[in-house]
């Protein structure tokens, strides 16, 4: 699968090697992001967002990113937003988040659904009409209320006796938790190794959040029984390896994927405001980050875990940059088996490193939690106030995808330093 896997980073890397502007340069027509923030991200039925609708938290989203931004929401040309769970795409709830949060109805909206990348996605789609011409001004966005909405619900209506005459197709059924532990099984991650990961995961967000590394990125919401919600709930500070380790397979009876090395069900939203370099200009607004490059892949579904490690090579080469250029990788935790796997083949280093403070450096959707449609616009707030605070200069947010798939993206922080080569 390393030989497939490199095949496909191969071809991507062909297909887009018509990059904007290559990473370390300043041109006008430049897509920069002025602003990018999440709301916390609880735990879903039981955490502080169980009893909040998803309108709610995309509204704080929007409403904090024009705010942070420091435009008008009349500014704001067009709007998409990645949500996969609730019916219609979600369409008419963002809509009316939009509404209820001050940005007119003169500014358009769609939804968008690549599953789980979908809030990078949605930010890609602005990224792609900026760079066509199209608007000059936009947010790209995601939400998921995983309380109101379940994954067991979704069920797609399909001529399922075709379906089940076409293996891939058939193999789209496969439950994400089977697959993690056939990547597992493959590829010998082992149990011990996705303990480890699990706990560092929990150890570094913890850190974080005492820190207070994550305030320059959250905005509070406060939701309809008039509580106000400003830190995430999901994270353990107590986790350990042992306590881990006593947990029982989730998915298969042998598997080694347990509810504590997956990433958890959680509530949350996150946006990000988009400009053309030459509109951010014009306004005297700073840019947060450059996005350099945007790469999705197709692989196998019944190994969908390892679509990070497709996507990222050609995104990055994309952007005229190679892995040893990249200050930080912000790969989503789905399973700890798939991360550790995507660690290994893009040679960032053995298991017990599992890419040292290049990866999740502040933790990931294991401690964090994993709110589908809102997760990679999550991840970008997340990398680009990291990459500010630190000077750290280039970032990567990476996800795979049910079904089979792997997005990447490349973002740049121009005040920052470059890394040294190892």
């Amino acid at each position: 699968m390393a030989a497939r896997v490199a095949a496909l980073a191969g071809h991507m890397a062909a297909s887009a090697s018509a990059a904007p502007a290559a990473a370390g340069s300043a041109a006008a027509d430049d897509v920069v992001i002025v602003a990018a923030v999440r709301t916390p991200i609880t735990k879903a039925k039981r955490g502080g967002f169980k009893d909040t609708t998803p309108d709610v938290l995309l509204r704080a989203a929007l409403a904090g990113v024009v705010a942070r931004a420091g435009v008008r929401g009349e500014e704001v040309q067009d709007i998409c937003v990645g949500n996969v769970l609730q019916a219609g795409g979600g369409a008419v709830m963002a809509r009316m988040a939009q509404l209820t949060a001050g940005i007119p109805y003169t500014t358009a909206l769609a939804t968008t659904n690549r599953q789980c990348s979908s809030g990078l996605q949605a930010i890609a789609n602005v990224y792609a009409a900026i760079r066509a011409g199209v608007v000059e001004v936009g947010i790209g966005a995601g939400v998921e209320s995983m309380s109101t909405n379940s994954m067991a619900d979704v069920t797609p209506t399909v001529d399922w006796e075709v379906v089940r005459e076409t293996k891939a197709a058939w193999d789209c059924t496969v439950p994400m938790g089977v697959t993690s532990d056939a990547i597992a099984d493959k590829y010998g991650v082992t149990r011990a190794a996705q303990d480890a990961f699990a706990a560092r995961s929990h150890a570094r967000a913890a850190a974080a959040a005492a820190s207070g590394a994550f305030a320059d990125e959250t905005v509070p919401v406060t939701t309809a029984a008039g509580e106000v919600v400003a830190g995430d709930d999901g994270i353990r500070a107590d986790t350990t390896v042992a306590k881990l380790a006593r947990l029982a397979p989730a998915f298969t009876e042998a598997g080694t994927t347990t509810a504590g090395n997956s990433s958890q069900v959680s509530d949350g939203a996150a946006a990000a405001l988009l400009m053309r370099r030459a509109a951010a200009t014009a306004r005297g607004l700073r840019p947060l980050g450059v996005m350099r490059s945007y790469v999705v892949v197709g692989v196998p579904p019944d190994e969908m875990g390892i679509g990070p490690a497709a996507a990222i090579p050609p995104a990055v080469a994309a952007a005229g940059l190679t892995l040893d250029d990249i200050d930080v990788f912000e790969i989503n935790e789905a399973f700890a088996s798939q991360l550790l796997y995507c660690v290994r083949a893009l040679g960032l280093g053995p298991d017990l490193d599992a890419g040292g403070d290049r990866v999740n450096p502040l933790g990931g959707a294991i401690a964090l939690g994993h709110p589908l449609g809102a997760t990679g616009a999550r991840q970008v707030a997340t990398l680009l106030s990291h990459l500010r605070r630190t000077g750290k200069r280039y970032g990567v947010v990476s996800m795979c995808i049910g079904t089979g798939m792997g997005a990447a993206a490349v973002f740049e922080n121009e005040a920052g330093a470059r890394r040294r080569r190892a």
